[in-house]
């Protein structure tokens, strides 16, 4: 197993230390790269793919690097709407 596949496996787990580095990898594995909104975005966040219309808005936790559970959540959906994981393993 990849260390791409560990990472996806960490996720999927829903542990309660999973890190902005860590999502900022694994989305980057599809494709995904993170970007600004504007100058005003403070730590807003958005990962988009330039061939895809589906992105994923966060704001960057802060003062820990932890994503919190609304934060994993989010994820959660975005990855089954870019069928990474499939809706019958929701567990949310």
């Amino acid at each position: 197993m990849g260390s791409h596949e560990k990472l996806l496996e960490r996720f999927l787990r829903l542990p309660k230390d999973f890190s902005w580095e860590e999502l900022s990898r694994l989305l980057s594995k599809y494709g995904y790269v993170q970007n600004n909104k504007g100058k005003t975005s403070g730590s807003r966040v958005v990962f988009e793919k330039e061939d895809s219309a589906i992105s994923l808005d966060l704001h960057k936790p802060h003062p820990k690097n932890i994503l919190k559970p609304y934060q994993m959540k989010d994820v959660w959906e975005f990855l089954q709407r870019i069928e990474v994981i499939k809706k019958e393993t929701d567990t949310i």
